[in-house]
């Protein structure tokens, strides 16, 4: 999977876990993550991820959408800077994020996020379609 659509549905995921008994599995293979990679901060990461669950709680009690989008784009920042720092602990993240989410009964599970793109071209029309960078060169 690409690493910025990855680190997308990972922070996503991570977020929607924090509501859930699979909690604690998710923020331990996290943290067993940033201590492969970045060892200085798992301490730290590990104390992020337990406030952001505090703040989510609240959140998602009080019906406040847009602060749940602030934490879970604050996660997929975070994630996308593990994954370039170490790109190998891409399978690693799914695994871990897909265990966690396996580990809850189908109803509780939270939904994996998607992007879907639909185009209809006729005629002589082009339609360039792409879930992040794109470059075209035409001649």
């Amino acid at each position: 999977m690409d690493p910025e659509v990855l680190a997308q549905t990972a922070g996503t995921t991570v977020v929607a876990l924090m509501a859930t008994d699979a909690w604690q599995q998710a923020r331990d293979g996290v943290v067993a993550l940033w201590r492969r990679v970045r060892p200085a901060q798992a301490d730290e990461v590990g104390t992020a991820l337990e406030e952001t669950r505090e703040e989510i709680l609240v959140v998602r009690r009080d019906g406040d959408s847009a602060g749940a989008e602030d934490l879970e784009r604050d996660w997929r920042r975070r994630l996308r800077r593990l994954l370039a720092a170490d790109p190998s602990v891409a399978q690693e993240l799914e695994d871990v994020l897909a265990e966690a989410r396996a580990s809850l009964p189908e109803a509780e599970q939270p939904p994996v996020p998607s992007v879907q793109l639909h185009a209809h071209a006729s005629g002589s029309a082009r339609v360039y379609q792409a879930g992040r960078d794109q470059h075209i060169i035409e001649r």
